[in-house]
């Protein structure tokens, strides 16, 4: 008996859709492609519930005629391609015929389209049949309407994720698309509420509109062609960084990517000038000949693979170097841009995407050059990755730099006061004036705050104790470390640690013991711009944060305002705050804002404490001793010791006195 058997049509598309169409995100992706493959300059998107419900994708594109319409639900149907030799010079964001099939085989689709002069029509498929072609009432273009994805694969359905996290990745979509497609107006919805919104009057209204218009003014506008590579678009400029990956977008060929090697190359060339945990922003097009440059590696189409992985490594990296470094060939690269566009209100009547928004650029001097002699290129391993060696120059710098801590950062910054008058011991924060607007917002920080208190507190118990009523001050070396002897031991104290770690003690010991957190009015707000997958990630802890004593609300689409802060953080920076907070949203990674809030704390303490080579009274020093009660075990916030013991074997056997 024959044990192989020969899947039938319906079976092979509701496996392919696990590969083309695994979340709402990728039927929106593939209906936008297709939108943008048939010319549509207007684009309209509407999901609701995240796109679990319905995802909505209607253009003013060329249609579907009425003969085709029911061929297009048919597995590998496509108009873009019709022999062998098309794979090889692929210049649409579709080819594969797979896209609406797959839709169609995990949800209940409405196909609605009409040519130019002639009558709408609409077909239905509810995921396994495909229902007659009848007329419809619609103008111009297509519309495609997807309701209750994976109803008919309830184990898929299972594993999507909240409502708000899918609603969150198709905004991504959406912003990448607005971004690549600058002359294309776009619209989008979810649930009823406009979202996005872009007008199709070129590239720099586009990240205007997605970014704001202060991100033009920190960029620099770019365009090279070199080794018939053009690379165009906005790079942050030196000082203009992002605590995440987020902000980082690569459009190949008119195709929105994620490639190492075009990555990587960026990357390097910004190492010099990032500091630790800061990204690179960019919205990049790098324009390639088609046969150099692989797009059918898989179903959704974001990976490539180039024939020449160096040429396009060495390109990439040439040209933003160049830029950032202000060598003589930048000003080949630069172009003088407006900074902030006007907004157009009007939509763009241009049907060649691609052959329009490359002509805003078209100010650019091509150069030719085949030596990338000057570049020592990263070795390229077989699985795509990319390996440098720490100690290789790429064109003369060197890639590792040694990144200052924040908290060398903050002792640099800072203004030092003049003597230890100015901030005296037995306080740790000037007196403040009487604020504006203050008040007890209810609710301690999290409970895991006071756990990690009490398990660092039990551990400080078990340290052995003196008795400092007993130490003997004999005297102080650098204006930095104190002497004290007891018994046949010498105890050298850092007074900046010792003073740091008590000052940090006393703030969260505030925390875990208040039922109420005072709030410090703010006397302008502080108003936090971000990208959808941030300002998800802040709705979705909202709560929490208020709860550290942040009086924070949603100011805007993607947009919060903070009017509150809390008394004990009154001099925090919400922007390295915010920043720290954010810093691994793309990877939707579970971040305990508790220990955000605990290391800007230990901040806090750090930017109080006195500092070393302060010359301190005699009172401040019996002071400090007092206060540290004896504990010689401490250690300060970021894990320096407080105290270093010394016994009298130890110095008589460096002295050779004992053998």
């Amino acid at each position: 008996m024959a044990k192989i058997n020969i899947l039938s049509e319906e079976i092979c598309n509701r496996i392919a859709a696990g590969e083309v169409i695994d979340r709402p995100y990728s039927a929106v992706k593939e209906m936008i492609e297709n939108s943008l493959d048939a010319g549509a300059t207007e684009i309209e998107i509407y999901i609701e519930r995240g796109g679990k419900d319905l995802v909505r994708v209607v253009d003013n594109g060329s249609g579907i005629e009425k003969d085709d319409m029911r061929a297009a639900f048919f597995s590998h149907a496509t108009s873009k391609i019709a022999t062998v030799e098309d794979i090889d010079k692929i210049t649409t964001l579709g080819f594969r015929g797979e896209a609406l099939a797959t839709i169609a085989a995990i949800s209940k689709v409405e196909l609605v389209s009409a040519t130019e002069g002639n009558g709408a029509y609409k077909v239905e498929c509810d995921g396994e049949y495909i229902g007659k072609v009848e007329p419809a009432a619609f103008e111009k273009g297509t519309s495609i309407t997807m309701r209750n994805i994976f109803f008919n694969t309830p184990v898929r359905l299972k594993f999507l994720k909240t409502d708000k996290k899918e609603e969150t990745d198709i905004t991504s979509f959406v912003t990448r698309y607005i971004l690549c497609n600058p002359r294309v107006a776009f619209r989008y919805y979810a649930d009823g509420k406009l979202i996005l919104q872009s007008y199709g009057g070129g590239l720099e209204e586009a990240v205007a509109q997605v970014y704001g218009a202060s991100f033009l003014s920190q960029c620099f506008k770019i365009s090279a062609d070199r080794n018939d590579i053009k690379i165009y678009g906005f790079i942050g400029n030196q000082n203009f960084f992002k605590p995440n990956k987020s902000y980082q977008n690569i459009f190949l060929n008119g195709r929105c990517i994620v490639n190492n090697v075009i990555s990587s190359a960026i990357s390097q060339a910004y190492a010099p000038y990032a500091m630790k945990r800061n990204y690179p922003v960019y919205v990049l097009f790098v324009d390639v000949p088609s046969d150099i440059v692989d797009v059918n590696v898989h179903p959704n189409k974001t990976d490539v693979r180039f024939v020449d992985n160096q040429l396009i490594y060495g390109t990439v990296y040439k040209v933003i170097s160049s830029v950032l470094d202000g060598t003589t060939k930048a000003a080949d690269f630069v172009i003088e841009n407006s900074r902030v566009p006007e907004i157009q209100s009007t939509f763009a009547d241009s049907s060649s995407k691609n052959a329009v928004y490359a002509a805003d650029f078209s100010q650019s001097s091509k150069v030719y050059d085949k030596n990338f002699d000057d570049v020592k290129m990263p070795v390229f391993k077989p699985d795509g990755s990319i390996s440098v060696k720490k100690d290789e120059q790429i064109g003369g710098i060197v890639p590792e730099v040694r990144q200052e801590s924040v908290f060398e950062r903050m002792e640099r910054r800072g203004a030092e006061p003049q003597s230890i008058e100015q901030l005296p011991l037995h306080r740790v924060f000037p007196q403040v004036s009487q604020p504006n607007r203050m008040r007890v917002c209810s609710g301690i920080a999290s409970q895991d705050i006071a756990a990690s208190v009490e398990n660092e507190n039990a551990e400080r118990l078990e340290q052995q104790k003196i008795s400092y009523e007993s130490w003997k001050y004999k005297g102080e070396l650098f204006n930095t470390y104190l002497l004290y002897e007891y018994a046949d031991e010498v105890y050298i104290i850092d007074q900046h640690a010792a003073h740091e770690r008590l000052i940090y003690d006393k703030l969260m010991e505030k925390l875990r013991a208040r039922q109420s957190v005072a709030r410090q009015g703010m006397l302008i707000p502080y108003i936090l711009d971000l990208n959808a997958s941030e300002s998800a990630f802040i709705s979705e802890h909202l709560q929490l944060i208020r709860s550290m004593g942040f009086d924070i609300e949603p100011f805007g689409a993607c947009a919060y305002r903070v009017n509150e802060v809390p008394l004990d953080l009154q001099n925090i920076n919400l922007a390295d705050f915010f920043a720290e907070l954010l810093h691994d949203t793309d990877n939707l990674k579970s971040i305990k804002l508790e220990d955000v809030l605990r290391e800007k704390i230990a901040m806090t303490a750090c930017k109080h404490a006195v500092k070393g080579g302060m010359a301190l009274t005699d009172a401040e020093k019996d002071k400090l001793i007092e206060m540290m009660k004896g504990d010689t075990g401490l250690k300060c916030p970021h894990g320096r010791p407080v105290c270093v013991k010394l016994t009298k074997y130890q110095i008589e056997k460096m002295f050779k006195r004992i053998v």
